[in-house]
């Protein structure tokens, strides 16, 4: 029986199905009599309704009719044997299975699997064994010498005096900025011109003697070469300890260690260059600040000594306090005189010679007290000689006036004490070794090629051209699903 035919008996008993209610479905009795009706018209049907009452009866009788049945549709019907017994179950699958075979033969024989095969083999394949190839058996060999840095300070406070270590600055440090210095200057194209000039590194790495890829072009621009240069240095640092790696590749070992010595030994220059360099330019500003200040306690010597010399005076507060001495004891000995002289007029008259002499001494006295006096509240002086803000000055304005200038040079002469210590704490800072690069791994010599690495390389080339191969494709049906 062909599939179509199949079809059409399937046809036939679903809308004999749908005929029918779901209790007259069940009923095996009606079925069997609707059996009888249907075997002198459609043998087929007849058949295969009789299958749905074995099913629901499974009785010798029915199993007899069932058997009859399918002896009277083989006799009509001869192709029903593909599909109407237990052996022709086993028929079906093997002509199933063949038939997969020859869809999936065609598949492979179809055209468009051709199409697929080939842009597979052009854009994947061919790519594949070419870069394989050349990492196999062209790439040159690269080696790898590592060196590890740490920026240090020296511990100056175990060999200065504790003053000094405070004016040289002992405890400021900044590791982390230092280090990050250091890497800055290795990728610049200042430790790149040291390098070339030192060991022509651009010679060594555009050698025609190492493949085309590996290498960098005889004729190329100086950011080609930096680039490059970038490319084969690599600067790592490790965040807790502040450790600096350094991992220098080269095309011979030999080259790659020289390389990486001289890129610590520049390193270090640089680190140190630094902090002299912006110590030499403190001190040209503190010593120029310190001549400001020298020049400063100068003048205010010279205004000091100057008021001094033209008021003829060593120390004014001094000889203020000496007049009032002078002043207090004529005043005490004036009171003890006016004592005596009443004293002796209770006992003699005026005219006595002791009265006489008496009174003319405390005149004498009283006289040289208001002297004294005057002194101390206005101090005569030629005026030609004074400036207007000098000229008729009592002792106590000179007094005063003096401790101005005198406030004025002490102030410059601290300020001048200040400058020299920060002028010793800089003229330190420039002369003395600020910062260390210790070297906690000396540049290897490698004797092993560290690059390429075959295959890592190949497995990374094949995933991602077999990727990209594969969104290619995906854009391409997509593209021809969409016309």
């Amino acid at each position: 029986m062909t599939q179509q035919a199949q079809l059409e008996l399937e046809e036939r008993f679903r809308v004999l199905r749908a005929a029918l209610t779901a209790e007259q479905w069940s009923d095996w009795h009606d079925l069997n009599a609707r059996v009888d009706e249907l075997a002198p018209v459609d043998i087929a049907l007849a058949f295969r309704l009789m299958q749905r009452v074995k099913n629901l009866n499974p009785t010798e009788q029915n199993i007899h009719r069932l058997t009859e049945l399918q002896k009277q549709a083989l006799e009509e019907i001869p192709a029903l044997a593909v599909t109407s017994s237990r052996e022709s179950k086993g028929a079906r699958l093997l002509n199933n299975a063949q038939t997969l075979k020859e869809q999936i033969s065609g598949v492979f024989s179809h055209p468009q699997f051709a199409k697929f095969k080939r842009p597979f083999t052009v854009f994947v394949v061919l790519p594949f064994l070419i870069f394989s190839f050349y990492q196999i058996l062209l790439a040159s060999p690269r080696y790898e010498s590592q060196s590890r840095l740490i920026v240090r300070e020296p511990d100056s406070m175990a060999t200065l005096d504790p003053t000094m270590a405070l004016m040289s600055g002992i405890g400021v440090g900044s590791g982390s900025l230092d280090t990050e210095l250091v890497k800055a200057f290795i990728y610049s194209n200042d430790m790149l011109d040291y390098l070339e000039n030192k060991l022509s590194v651009k010679k060594h790495y555009s050698d025609n003697k190492y493949d085309v890829f590996s290498r960098v072009a005889d004729d190329s621009s100086r950011e080609s070469l930096f680039s490059y240069y970038s490319d084969k240095v690599t600067v790592e640092i490790d965040d807790e300890s502040q450790v600096l790696s350094i991992f220098v590749q080269a095309f011979e070992p030999d080259f790659a260690k020289l390389m990486s010595s001289n890129i610590v030994e520049h390193a270090e220059w640089y680190i140190n260059e630094i902090g002299h360099n912006l110590a030499k330019k403190q001190l040209e500003f503190v010593k120029l600040e310190h001549l400001k200040v020298e020049q400063r306690l100068q003048e205010a010597k010279t205004a000091l000594l100057a008021f001094q010399h033209r008021h003829d005076l060593l120390d004014p507060e001094a000889e203020g306090i000496a007049l009032q001495k002078i002043t207090y004891q004529l005043e005490s000995e004036v009171a003890a005189k006016r004592t005596e002289l009443r004293s002796l007029r209770s006992s003699m008259s005026d005219n006595a010679s002791q009265v006489i002499q008496a009174i003319s001494q405390l005149e004498s006295m009283q006289l040289q007290l208001e002297n004294e006096r005057a002194r101390l509240t206005h101090r005569p002086k030629d005026d030609d000689i004074l400036p207007d803000d000098e000229k008729d000055l009592s002792v106590s304005q000179i007094v005063a006036k003096f401790s101005d200038y005198k406030i004025n040079m002490e102030l410059a002469l601290q300020a001048y004490t200040s400058s020299q210590i920060s002028l010793e704490k800089s003229r330190i800072e420039a002369y003395r070794q600020l910062k260390y690069l210790v070297v906690v791994e000396s540049p290897t010599k490698p004797e092993e090629a560290k690059y390429p690495t075959v295959f890592y390389n190949i497995s990374l080339f094949l995933a991602v051209i077999i990727m990209i191969f594969g969104i290619g494709r995906i854009l391409v049906a997509t593209v021809a699903e969409l016309r």
